[in-house]
């Protein structure tokens, strides 16, 4: 049976089923997700990250993540932890590029946080000798109490969002059913009474307007919003352990900071855009980050929030261009334009550089942090 038919099956029983659980499905099923049983990354697969495109990237953020160890006070033991890894590039070149700073890598043990076999065993491969503490884990629960040095890069997109679409009676929420046999989007049936804290203003004044002018409320303008609820807990977690252990973590997503950003929802197939509801378990699923979403969660514990700056602004200020432009000294004529595409790729406003967002999550006594 094919991971479409499990879910049409599971609609058939229970009814239409929310975005959130057929991303999670999707992506996740134990058998058939598209995470667990493929290695999605590069030329070869659908989509290119920022470590696949340059050294670069990696070697200014290990940068970063051991100066903001020394800020911490240089500890003793303090985990530095990725997640969602991908191949363990980006970890592998943190560790090349941080590996003669006195006492950091003696200092460090790595922990993965991964869900996908497959990937585990890229990580594996790609990290074999370049630590000697290296552990995997499910999820953020058992992290080790211990100061983090966390990266987030492309994680925080592949979590399952719901969405909600409002109508002229109020908001509903988006759900998938079957009809004619195929999956399609519809709208519950009756209207969902959301929290005051994911409403567009622009909204909530129009209801509140509507309500006391003892008219319908909203529009039927099928605005939609998104919610995380998954993104919003981690986030929550990982300020506490900040809190309570120290560290710092760093954020690295494609989203938005203010206001809704409509439906984000799309699937992405060798390098390109794919329809949502077709070949299950074959195409990546993605949405839109909420930065701002992600700030309110944090800024509920007792951490600092620095950022929300975009990806190519953050990383010229950590000196990206002067370690492209070092690189290139010592590289071949083709090395160099790889480099300087790269860049171009990461920082340009009009590739990665405006769309990319960047946020940390510091203890209270980090009260400035580079590339902010």
């Amino acid at each position: 049976m094919s991971l479409e038919e499990l879910i049409k099956e599971r609609i058939r029983r229970q009814g239409a089923i929310t975005v959130a659980d057929y991303m999670g499905l999707a992506l996740s099923h134990p058998e058939y997700g598209y995470y667990m049983q493929r290695d999605p990354f590069g030329k070869e697969g659908d989509f290119i990250t920022s470590p696949e495109i340059s050294q670069v990237f990696g070697e200014v953020i290990g940068a970063w993540l051991a100066h903001n160890w020394q800020l911490l006070g240089a500890p003793e033991e303090i985990a530095l932890v990725e997640l969602g890894a991908g191949r363990g590039t980006l970890m592998a070149d943190i560790l090349r590029a941080t590996k003669h700073i006195s006492g950091f890598h003696q200092a460090l043990s790595v922990h993965l946080v991964e869900i996908s076999p497959t990937l585990k065993q890229k990580q594996w491969k790609t990290l074999a000798g370049k630590h000697e503490r290296i552990e995997w884990h499910e999820s953020i629960d058992s992290l080790p109490e211990l100061p983090l040095l966390l990266i987030a890069n492309e994680f925080f997109d592949a979590l399952p969002i719901r969405q909600f679409i409002r109508k002229q009676d109020g908001w509903h929420e988006r759900m998938i059913d079957i009809e004619n046999d195929e999956l399609v989007f519809i709208n519950s049936s009756d209207a969902t009474i959301l929290p005051i804290s994911i409403m567009p203003v622009d909204s909530i004044k129009e209801d509140l307007g509507g309500i006391l002018a003892g008219g319908m409320v909203g529009k039927n303008n099928e605005e939609i919003i998104e919610t995380c609820e998954p993104a919003i807990m981690i986030v929550r977690q990982l300020s506490e352990h900040i809190a309570t252990y120290g560290g710092v973590a760093l954020i690295i997503d494609y989203g938005y900071t203010e206001g809704s950003k409509g439906d984000t929802l799309q699937a992405i197939k060798y390098h390109a855009y794919h329809p949502v509801l077709n070949n299950i378990g074959t195409a990546d699923l993605t949405a839109h980050v909420d930065f701002l979403a992600l700030s309110q969660a944090a800024q509920s514990e007792s951490v600092n929030i620095h950022g929300i700056v975009p990806q190519g602004a953050f990383l010229m200020r950590l000196g990206a261009g002067e370690r492209t432009t070092t690189l290139c000294q010592v590289s071949s004529h083709e090395q160099q334009q790889s480099l300087i595409s790269g860049l171009a790729r990461l920082a340009d406003p009009k590739e990665m550089g405006e769309l990319f967002k960047v946020m940390a999550i510091a203890s209270k006594h980090i009260t400035q942090v580079e590339g902010f």
